[in-house]
């Protein structure tokens, strides 16, 4: 009887600990990946600069690369600087868009890509996704997983609160869509990962359910897990709908019909979340999620982040043009305008009572 099994690509190290950032150059000489220290880190402008100072005396062989923005362009030119000069790894240092522009350069010039991350605002982290800025407005590349995943508690909490919250709303968001996964699976057929859902939907539980608060090591650690177990999943399932369904589709319509008025990426998709988990008829799971964002600092109506209720009705009939082929609760009720604001009416007045 032969033994099958499937090979999960992950990071072979994840290191998230206080102080983990100073110990970078031993973390990748012990796990074989680079033990010469030559290596290409990409870094922000601003607060980059102070994090090299840090680290550059132990890393004297590193060369390190400046990234002005997360757009298509500046991931192109960062593989054309560091191609051909023999280093063993890409190093991401920063947040999300420092991160995805190293891990599509990476995959370019074909090296391992070792993301070292200073904010938890969202699961991009460890996912095999870059999102990049392009002349038409936001797209997604499908890259290799991290080889190794660094985060330095210490360093997360120098980074503004309001990121740490942003990522709480990223990593509850996979239950909504887990729900949304397993509906179109009842109504269309679609398959289902079942180790991915299972993957992602911990990840949400275990965030969702822990009574700690952003200044916790404790739950910084959970944070820290959960964003890293959703890129797994979306890994394991080939694509990102482990944690994205509706959620995310109302939060790329803020971004595609109010560019340059959007929010962070998780406080979008808190919202879009709870309000998809009211469109489903699950109260008690919408009201949870409200709870949970509110106790964490996160808004939880579309006013709270500059939007009015026309705008927010706009985006939720304009979102399921943001992923097409992808089936949610917004394809599966398919509503009117109307329908949308008397659904927005009643959530609003749920949530406020």
């Amino acid at each position: 009887m032969p033994v099958l099994t499937r090979l999960i690509p992950s990071p072979v190290v994840v290191d998230i600990s206080r102080g983990a950032m100073d110990q970078l150059d031993g973390i990748l000489a012990d796990q074989r990946i680079s033990a010469s220290g030559r290596l290409a880190i990409a870094i922000s402008g601003g607060s980059g600069q102070a994090l090299r100072a840090r680290l550059e005396p132990a890393l004297p062989l590193a060369d390190w690369y400046p990234v002005v923005d997360g757009t298509i362009d500046s991931a192109v030119k960062l593989a054309d600087d560091i191609k051909g000069r023999r280093y063993d790894a890409v190093v991401g240092l920063g947040g999300g868009k420092i991160i995805d522009v190293a891990k599509y350069a990476a995959a370019r010039v074909g090296l391992p890509m070792v993301a070292v991350a200073t904010n938890l605002s969202h699961d991009g982290i460890c996912s095999p996704v870059s999102i990049l800025d392009n002349d038409n407005g936001r797209g997604s590349y499908g890259v290799p997983t991290p080889i190794a995943m660094v985060i330095d508690l210490d360093v997360i909490r120098e980074a503004p609160t309001r990121f740490i919250r942003a990522g709480v709303g990223d990593a509850i968001s996979n239950i909504s869509a887990i729900a949304d996964w397993e509906l179109s699976h009842k109504i269309t057929g679609e398959s289902v990962d079942g180790l991915a859902a299972a993957m992602a939907r911990t990840a949400g539980e275990s965030v969702l359910r822990h009574p700690g608060g952003c200044g916790d090591d404790e739950f910084l650690t959970v944070l820290s897990e959960a964003l890293v177990l959703s890129g797994i999943a979306m890994s394991i399932s080939g694509d990102s709908r482990p944690s994205s369904g509706a959620c995310h589709e109302i939060s790329h319509a803020f971004d595609l019909l109010y560019p340059g008025r959007s929010a962070l990426h998780g406080e979008q998709v808190g919202i879009g979340a709870a309000f998809a988990m009211h469109l489903r008829g699950a109260a008690d799971q919408a009201g949870l999620f409200t709870e949970v964002l509110r106790r964490h600092g996160l808004p939880v109506l579309p006013e709270e982040i500059g939007f009015s209720v026309d705008e927010f009705v706009a985006a939720v009939e304009y979102a399921p043009q943001t992923r097409p082929g992808r089936f949610t609760v917004l394809e599966h009720l398919n509503l009117s305008a109307a329908e949308i604001r008397d659904a927005y009416a009643d959530y609003a007045q749920t949530i406020r009572s």
